[in-house]
């Protein structure tokens, strides 16, 4: 086996880290999966944007048709950035997981309780089935995925390699 010369840079040479764990296979296979349910979930909010007027006027009947615009154009922005963001974050997660990054572990973990939040709310209000449908599947994926996480096999993958 080859090993580089040493050089005076004092720089430790990180070992090859071993291939992922099936359970690290699939937790990032899900991680996918959430990034592919958070795409769906973002069209199928930009599609039904027609109701989201509707839907406002009904909650909020003694808005003026200003009031009803800008909320309208404020609930479009807000759905496209967290929906792009949690797109990004999917991805991020998955590939700093399937790395081995123990922080990407825990950053997945606290995100997981900002989504089990984000849950709470969901139910706090009235939704149709299909605003329950994506939500619901998303927190699924997520508990799945830090159960696969922090395994015993998983953590031994996340240890640092010398």
């Amino acid at each position: 086996m080859y090993q580089p010369y040493p050089s005076g840079d004092n720089k430790t040479v990180e070992q090859e880290r071993p291939p992922a764990p099936p359970s690290i296979q699939t937790a990032v296979k899900l991680m996918y999966g959430g990034a592919a349910v958070s795409t769906v979930s973002l069209i199928v909010s930009l599609v039904t944007v027609g109701s989201i007027k509707t839907a406002i006027k009904k909650a909020k009947p003694n808005f003026t048709a200003t009031q009803v615009n800008q909320a309208d154009h404020f609930i479009i922005g807000l759905a496209i950035v967290s929906g792009v963001i949690g797109i990004v974050l999917w991805l991020w997660m998955a590939r700093a997981n399937g790395q081995g990054r123990n922080w990407a572990r825990i950053l997945s973990s606290v995100l997981f309780f900002f989504a089990t939040l984000d849950l709470l709310g969901v139910f706090s209000q009235p939704k149709t089935a299909l605003g329950l449908v994506f939500p619901v599947l998303t927190w699924l994926i997520g508990v799945c995925t830090i159960v696969l996480l922090w395994r015993r096999e998983s953590t031994a993958f996340f240890r640092p390699q010398r």
